[in-house]
């Protein structure tokens, strides 16, 4: 099952791939626009891994705890797994980091090396991860219990 944002995620592969394809070039023959190129690619990279964490996790693609379900009827030690490890995490995570996203968001702060705006959507991108990542992992929490 895959929501529209997943849908639409998987399509930064294109441009991203297109970006990090272009950046020999520009850097070795145009010798100009190579730095702009990698930012862009690492801020579409930053989405599509956030996205397609979850999205592999929820298509059982991807290694992780409650993909365990399959082996173990009534899937207690998925949400074991869940309640311990993923839940704490992504909920430490986001609250731990929301300050230092916010205060990035706030400032549009830019990439540390080529002064190129656009390095808060990175730090967006880690929060999207965690919230992600939670959310689905709380959803699989719920199905478990109704199943047990």
């Amino acid at each position: 099952m895959t929501t529209p944002l997943f849908r639409l995620v998987r399509w930064l592969v294109l441009p991203l791939t297109v970006l990090l394809f272009l950046q020999w070039p520009l850097r070795d023959a145009v010798q100009a626009g190579s730095r702009e190129a990698n930012d862009l690619a690492q801020i579409l990279f930053a989405l599509y891994a956030a996205c397609a964490i979850t999205a592999a996790s929820r298509a059982h693609q991807h290694l992780a705890a409650h993909g365990s379900r399959r082996f173990h009827p009534g899937g207690s030690a998925a949400a074991w797994a869940l309640a311990v490890c993923l839940v704490p995490w992504a909920g430490w995570l986001l609250w731990s980091a929301s300050p230092a996203v916010w205060q990035s968001a706030l400032a549009l702060e830019r990439f540390p090396d080529s002064n190129n705006p656009g390095y808060f959507l990175i730090k967006i991108a880690a929060w999207l991860m965690a919230a992600l990542v939670l959310i689905d992992a709380l959803a699989a929490l719920a199905t478990t219990r109704r199943a047990l």
